[in-house]
């Protein structure tokens, strides 16, 4: 596979090859690794990591070069991440760590409509209280023990939508 393919940033100069795009990554200034960014994403990321900008911008600039891994590779590669790894993912938070900031739930409770705003932060944002968690929300509103992301039904289970 040739390093010759359209041009993906100013990374290295406008007809570098896409290693040498790579390769210039690292000594690029924040300032134009952002410019870089905002060419190929349309927004920042939550965290400002200048390892996690370098490598996010080298994957996206050899994804648009050489084009995306095949769904059924991606897959795998997730499976295999996920069976290996030393770090095991929390299941009970996955539901809450996709809500993007500015969703709001919406929940009815003992003949009340209930708001829950998820914050920048990512923090639930309730009535003008801010709770660390669904299930907090979910406290504040039944005065009983409750898995949020049940009580707002994004997750199934025998009390969802009860």
């Amino acid at each position: 596979m040739t390093d010759h393919h359209k041009n993906t940033g100013d990374a290295g100069g406008a007809s570098a090859p896409i290693s040498a795009q790579l390769a210039a990554l690292p000594s690029l200034p924040m300032a134009e690794l952002w410019a870089l960014w905002d060419q190929h994403f349309p927004r920042r990321p939550g965290h400002r990591n200048r390892h996690y900008v370098e490598s996010r911008l080298a994957y996206r600039i050899q994804e648009q070069a050489y084009g995306a891994l095949p769904t059924n590779i991606r897959k795998m590669l997730v499976e295999a991440g996920a069976k290996h790894s030393k770090i095991k993912s929390a299941t009970g938070r996955s539901a809450q760590t996709l809500l993007m900031p500015g969703t709001t739930l919406i929940r009815e409770w003992d003949e009340r409509e209930y708001r829950v705003t998820v914050t920048p932060d990512g923090l639930y944002e309730l009535n003008g209280q801010v709770f660390k968690s669904l299930s907090a929300a979910a406290r504040h509103i039944t005065g009983t023990q409750w898995n949020g992301p049940k009580f707002f039904g994004l997750r199934g289970g025998k009390e969802a939508g009860r």
